[in-house]
C-alpha cells in the first residue's frame, strides 16, 4: 500500500511538472509576442505616461491624469504616423524611425534581461541575450514604424497626376 502511494505522488508530481514546464513556454511566448507587437508603442507610452504624472502632480487627479496621458499618447503616435507619411527626404523619415524604435529598443533590452534572469546563470549571457532582444526589438520598431504609415500621395483621390495609370487588360479564352 505504501509503495502505491510513493508511485502515485511521484506520477502526479512529474505531470505537474509536465504541465508547468509546457504552460511556462506559453507564457514566455505570449510575453514575446506582446513584446514585439507593442514595441512601436514604447515611445508614445512614456511620453503619454510622463504627461499623466506631471498632470497628476500639479493636482489634475487619478482621472484627469488617466486622460492626459492617454490623450497625450495618442496625439504623439498620431504625429509620429503622419510625420512620417508626410516627411519625403530619407533623413529624416530616419530621425522620426528612430525616434520611435530607441525607446522600444531600450524597453526590449530590460524586458529580455528580466526574462534571462529567469534560466540564464551567467552575467556575461544574459548581457549578450538583453543587446540581441534590444537589437530585435528596435528592428522591429523600426520596421513597423516604416509599415504603418506608407508616404501618400498628397491628392484626396490617393493617386498622383504624374504618375501613369495602370491598363486593364481582359484575358478572353478562346476555344
Amino acid at each position: 500500500m505504501e509503495g502505491a502511494t510513493v508511485t502515485s505522488f511521484v506520477t502526479e508530481a512529474s505531470t505537474m511538472l509536465v504541465i508547468g514546464l509546457i504552460l511556462s513556454m506559453f507564457g514566455i511566448g505570449l510575453f514575446c509576442w506582446l513584446i514585439f507587437t507593442l514595441a512601436v508603442y514604447a515611445l508614445p507610452f512614456f511620453i503619454g505616461l510622463t504627461a499623466g504624472m506631471a498632470a497628476f502632480h500639479s493636482g489634475a487627479g487619478v482621472l484627469g491624469a488617466f486622460l492626459v496621458g492617454i490623450v497625450t499618447g495618442a496625439v504623439t503616435l498620431a504625429i509620429g504616423q503622419i510625420a512620417f507619411a508626410v516627411v519625403r527626404p530619407p533623413v529624416l523619415r530616419a530621425v522620426i524611425a528612430a525616434a520611435f524604435a530607441i525607446p522600444a529598443a531600450i524597453a526590449g533590452y530590460h524586458a529580455v534581461l528580466g526574462l534571462s534572469q529567469i534560466g540564464v546563470p551567467s552575467l556575461v549571457w544574459r548581457e549578450v541575450f538583453a543587446w540581441i532582444g534590444a537589437l530585435f526589438i528596435g528592428g522591429t520598431a523600426w520596421a513597423r514604424m516604416t509599415v504603418f504609415a506608407e508616404p501618400l500621395p498628397l491628392r484626396p483621390g490617393g493617386a498622383s497626376q504624374n504618375e501613369p495609370q495602370p491598363l486593364l487588360t481582359g484575358a478572353t479564352r478562346q476555344g
